[in-house]
């Protein structure tokens, strides 16, 4: 059929719907491959960036972005009109939770009904958005065939998790494998030939159910194992023992054990939302989830542990919360990336600010906080200096940046709370650090 060949032959023409952490990417490994990739994003300054040639996101160089350009394989635009000419749509879209931590697919459905404003036959459509799933089959599906469009016959659908990580710098999209599944047989057919030009490797899988199931997965085997080593973190201080040093000691084992570590939080836009879209949709069917919930449960009480944690080490040495300067340590969500997206930090702050502490913060990636739902920080980051540490009651690591001089930072503070474990190395001066 002509979009098999077109995709075979490298003809067929790409769109990607959200410039973000997954879709940048991905133009990236497509226009590489010889495709002319359309961007597509409803923000207008980053399609203007783009089409400068600068990029936005740390680990994706604005050189990058000026050859893709200078090789006429890639343009930006916010004109969503401009579907019709491309063959395969790839929607990279946020999906969040709202208030009520329940599934928020707007952003889904407003790219898929724009996707339909201009659908035609011999395209193909493939949602990579982390969703509960049923997803493509119970949301996409039915909006693309309200155009009269049958899927399978005039159209294409297929889903792909995306299974980015950014700061990592022995995986990124191209050498991660991609799992891939059709709503029908012959849309998995070509979804997996268009991966196939740009991965190393495509997994294969027998329906769209199948693969929103496999990232569902992925990141419900993540919160459950830092869920448990954040219990053990506190029951384990309790005891007298360094969660640190047992995680470390465990890890020798050669077989049955893998390292999960303890933190802050949760942050990023996997981990604390996507196993709650499980949950949710385990409620349909009647069945209970408490390994999630409780996870969840247990991963959101951690900033409150730190902030507790903090609170005692001001006490011991005879200060209230109440006016105490606090520095807070990266904003960033995981260390060396440019994203506070659901970073613990931002719950951290929020919550030293309501015990009536003077916060402020440093980050050498993001240089102030972007508004998020109903978080509001108005904070810019503050220039790191000896001067700066010193004025500080307590300097409260949140996130673990390499960029970070950990001896120089400890010299120069009254107290260090340290919930990353950052200090480990750190020799002198070790009085003044109390892990959290």
């Amino acid at each position: 059929m002509d979009l098999l060949k077109k995709v075979q032959s490298v003809e067929a023409r790409v769109g990607v719907i959200g410039l973000g952490y997954v879709g940048l990417p991905l133009v990236r490994e497509f226009a590489k491959a010889g495709f002319h990739v359309t961007g597509f994003d409803i923000d207008p300054t980053k399609v203007e960036r783009l089409n400068k040639g600068e990029s936005y996101i740390g680990h994706i160089p604005s050189s990058l972005v000026a050859s893709l350009l200078a090789s006429g394989r890639f343009h930006a635009t916010t004109d969503y009109c401009k579907l019709a000419n491309v063959d395969a749509i790839i929607i990279c879209v946020p999906t969040p939770l709202d208030k009520m931590q329940q599934p928020d697919l707007s952003y889904i459905v407003k790219s898929v009904e724009s996707i339909a404003g201009s659908l035609r036959k011999g395209q193909i459509v493939i949602l990579e958005s982390t969703t509960y799933p049923g997803t493509t089959d119970e949301v996409v599906k039915p909006i693309l065939e309200a155009t009269g469009l049958k899927c399978g016959k005039d159209f294409y659908l297929a889903f792909s998790p995306e299974r980015e990580d950014p700061g990592n710098p022995k995986y990124s999209t191209g050498n991660i494998p991609k799992v891939v599944g059709g709503v029908d047989a012959l849309s998995g057919q070509i979804a997996q030939e268009l991966y196939g030009k740009i991965v190393s490797a495509v997994v294969p899988v027998s329906s769209a159910r199948a693969a929103e199931a496999v990232k569902i997965l992925e990141n419900i085997y993540r919160c459950i194992n830092i869920a448990l080593v954040n219990e053990l973190k506190v029951l384990f201080d309790k005891m007298g023992i360094d969660i640190w040093e047992v995680i470390d000691a465990a890890k020798t084992k050669p077989f049955g054990f893998q390292a999960f570590y303890p933190g802050p939080g949760l942050g990023g836009h996997c981990i604390p939302i996507d196993p709650f879209y499980l949950s949710w949709k385990a409620k349909q069917y009647e069945v209970p989830t408490r390994f999630i919930e409780l996870a969840g449960e247990i991963n959101t009480s951690m900033p409150d542990y730190v902030v507790s944690k903090t609170m005692d080490v001001l006490n011991n040495v005879g200060k209230a919360m109440k006016g105490s300067k606090i520095l807070v340590l990266g904003a960033a969500y995981k260390k060396d990336v440019d994203d506070h997206r659901e970073s613990p930090a931002i719950i951290i702050i929020e919550k030293l600010q309501d015990k009536g502490a003077v916060v402020n913060y440093n980050d050498p990636h993001i240089p102030r906080f972007v508004k998020q739902r109903e978080h509001d920080i108005r904070l810019e980051s503050v220039p790191l200096t000896e001067k700066t540490l010193a004025a500080q009651d307590v300097v409260l690591i949140a996130t673990d940046h390499s960029a970070y001089d950990y001896d120089w930072i400890v010299q120069h503070s009254k107290i260090v709370v340290d919930s990353r474990n950052a200090t480990k190395n750190v020799v002198a001066n070790r009085e003044k650090i109390f892990k959290a």
